[in-house]
């Protein structure tokens, strides 16, 4: 009998909220054993009495399945563990700032970003992007707005931005104000001086959640995100695969560096397996097995969800209809409501969705 073995036993016990085991969600905390006796606290945050009740019982309940005569001592903690609510002073506005970065080009970054923000617009939050991309912007393509240019207004003697909008978000890109196919090339200050521009002289309503758009790596326009505004925290994307995995831990160690200091919220996992259409109770694993549960461990934090790779998903980022919202949506919807849950979750923020 030892820790890992005791940890191994709670992962067979759900969280109520998000149906996921205790032990991913990162509500237990402070596990040892004292001879007979185990003791650990279970976070239990946003739960009601009853719930708090069922989930104490079940731990003890599993426990002493495999160990009838140790004695368990669960602590109740009712606090938020998690991530607090930023002073966001420069864009008072917008409650959330959530960044989604990536270690490497290709993995679907910009997929979740979209059809994350479309989830929790769906759930009644107000959502916008910001899509700091600068090299390759890519969500107005997603989106239906390739071509579309905004509008300038003048508020208090300055010229400011006026943002798109696509299905009900207000959205601001490099791709609305340079041509598809111009190529941008730009060093440091020119790229710091657009990610302001993009926040701080751009007409964004009151939100709840902007979601940012990294490009890939961990360049100048990272560093420029967190010197410009103050983050709610990260959400980084991996596919399975080894070589993705490897390059997300540098962009996991950036965002955890002391000078940056970014919470990081989870990981997503995309491209977890291919499920044709036709069969959609078929999995293959085509870019192995694990990649995001790796990168999690790594970070200290949890998968936020996996995403599975459905044509629909391409589709919907070649001809401006998100996943979320086309015709494969019932296959694709789950999956990005799992993520949203288990972002407003990590962030002290509990939904119906």
């Amino acid at each position: 009998m030892d820790i890992q073995e005791i940890t191994k036993i709670l992962k067979n016990v759900l969280h109520p909220k998000t149906g996921k085991d205790i032990v991913s969600s990162d509500i237990v905390t402070q596990l040892r054993l004292e001879e007979n006796n185990l003791f650990f606290n279970l976070h239990v945050f946003g739960l009601n009495s009853s719930e708090k009740s069922e989930l104490h019982f079940k731990c003890v309940q599993e426990i002493n399945a495999i160990y009838p005569a140790l004695n368990v001592h669960v602590h109740l903690v009712n606090d938020k563990i998690s991530i607090p609510v930023p002073d966001n002073n420069l864009l008072p506005q917008i409650k959330h700032i959530i960044a989604v970065g990536s270690g490497k080009g290709g993995v679907g970054k910009s997929t979740v970003s979209v059809n994350l923000a479309l989830a929790l617009s769906a759930a009644g939050f107000k959502t916008g992007i910001l899509d700091a991309d600068l090299y390759g912007p890519s969500i107005p393509t997603m989106l239906g707005l390739s071509g579309k240019r905004p509008e300038v207004d003048t508020v208090n003697g300055q010229p400011k931005i006026k943002p798109l909008v696509a299905f009900g978000m207000p959205l601001i890109s490099m791709g609305f104000i340079i041509e598809p196919e111009q190529a941008v090339v730009m060093r440091g200050p020119r790229l710091s001086g657009i990610i302001k521009q993009f926040f701080l002289d751009t007409l964004w309503p009151e939100l709840d959640f902007l979601i940012v758009d990294l490009p890939p790596g961990t360049g100048d326009v990272q560093l420029s995100l967190v010197q410009t505004v103050q983050l709610t925290g990260a959400i980084i994307v991996t596919t399975p695969q080894e070589v993705a995995v490897v390059d997300a831990i540098k962009a996991l160690n950036m965002f955890q560096l002391p000078s940056v200091n970014v919470p990081i919220i989870g990981v997503v996992e995309n491209m977890s397996w291919f499920t044709p259409v036709e069969n959609p109770d078929r999995k293959y694993f085509l870019f192995g097995q694990g990649g995001g549960q790796k990168l999690a461990s790594y970070g200290n934090t949890n998968v936020l969800g996996q995403v599975p790779l459905i044509q629909g998903i391409r589709e919907g980022g070649d001809n401006g209809l998100p996943a979320y919202l086309n015709q494969q949506a019932d296959l694709i919807q789950p999956a990005f409501n799992e993520i949203a849950k288990a972002t407003l979750l990590k962030i002290n923020i509990h939904s119906n969705i």
